[in-house]
C-alpha cells in the first residue's frame, strides 16, 4: 500500500442512508462536545480520489487509479506531482454523473480533506492548500461553535439542509427532476491526528442515495460543466 486510504465516515444515529457495511457513531454527542467548533459541509457525490506524490488513489490506495474517469485528474496531478511532498488532498470527483447530476458545477474536482503524514489539517488549512493548487472546496454550509448547541437543534439543522437542493443545483439523473442534496458531512474545524478520525467526522446522508448498480463502469456518462448546460449566444 502506497499510503493510507481514507477512513470510512461514521453515520449520525439519524442519517437514514446508511447501507449494510456503514459504520454509525452513536456516541457522537460526546465527541462533539469536546470538539469547540464544527464546519459542516456538502457532501457530494462523486468519487473519493486523493492526489499524493505517489499518484491519484480511488477507495484502495494498494495502486493508482487509471479509470477513464480520473483521466482529467491524473492530468492535472502531474502538473503538481513534485510540489506535493508530505501533503495528500483528498476530494470528490464529479466528473463522471453518480446519483446526482449537477448543473451548476465549474471544476470537478472539490477538496474536503488534506492530510500530512499522522494529521488531518484544519479546514483553514485545507482551504489554503486547495487554493495554492488552485482547486475549489466543498461548499462549505456552516461553522458553528458547540457551546450553545443542542442535541437536538443540531440534529433538526442538519436534517433541514439535507432537505435542500445542492449548492451546484441538483437532478436526479434518471427522472430528469429537481432532487435534494446528498447529504451533510460535519468535523472539527481543527486539526486532529489520523488515529481520531472516526471521533471528529460525522456525516448524514439522504434515504435511498445511491442510485448506480454494477454496471455503472459500463455505462457511465460525464457531467457537463456549467458553460455546456446553455446553449450559445449567436455572434
Amino acid at each position: 500500500m502506497l499510503s493510507q486510504k481514507y477512513g470510512r465516515t461514521y453515520h449520525y444515529p439519524f442519517s437514514p442512508g446508511t447501507t449494510s457495511d456503514d459504520r454509525i457513531n452513536h456516541t457522537y454527542w460526546e465527541d462533539i462536545q469536546r470538539i469547540e467548533t464544527l464546519v459542516h459541509t456538502e457532501k457530494l457525490d462523486g468519487e473519493n480520489n486523493c492526489l499524493n506524490h505517489w499518484g491519484v488513489f480511488a477507495r484502495s490506495h494498494v495502486a493508482p487509479t487509471t479509470s477513464p474517469w480520473t483521466s482529467q485528474l491524473r492530468e492535472r496531478w502531474q502538473l503538481l506531482k513534485n510540489d506535493l511532498a508530505d501533503i495528500e488532498l483528498f476530494g470528490e470527483n464529479l466528473y463522471a454523473i453518480h446519483s446526482i447530476e449537477y448543473q451548476r458545477i465549474e471544476e470537478y474536482y472539490y477538496i474536503f480533506a488534506v492530510r500530512c503524514l499522522d494529521k488531518w489539517l484544519s479546514w483553514e488549512e485545507v482551504k489554503f492548500y486547495a487554493a495554492l493548487f488552485d482547486f475549489p472546496t466543498v461548499p462549505e454550509l456552516q461553522m458553528q461553535s458547540t457551546r450553545e448547541l443542542t442535541e437536538e437543534s443540531l440534529k433538526k439543522q442538519i436534517i433541514d439542509w439535507a432537505q435542500e437542493p445542492s449548492f451546484f443545483g441538483s437532478v436526479d439523473p434518471l427522472t430528469q427532476e429537481d432532487c435534494t442534496r446528498e447529504g451533510v458531512v460535519s468535523r472539527n474545524i481543527g486539526e486532529y491526528p489520523v488515529t481520531d478520525f472516526p471521533h471528529q467526522v460525522f456525516k448524514y446522508v439522504r434515504k435511498g442515495h445511491v442510485r448506480t448498480d454494477v454496471h455503472w463502469t459500463r455505462n457511465w456518462k460525464r457531467a457537463k460543466l456549467t458553460w455546456e448546460n446553455y446553449p450559445k449566444m449567436e455572434e
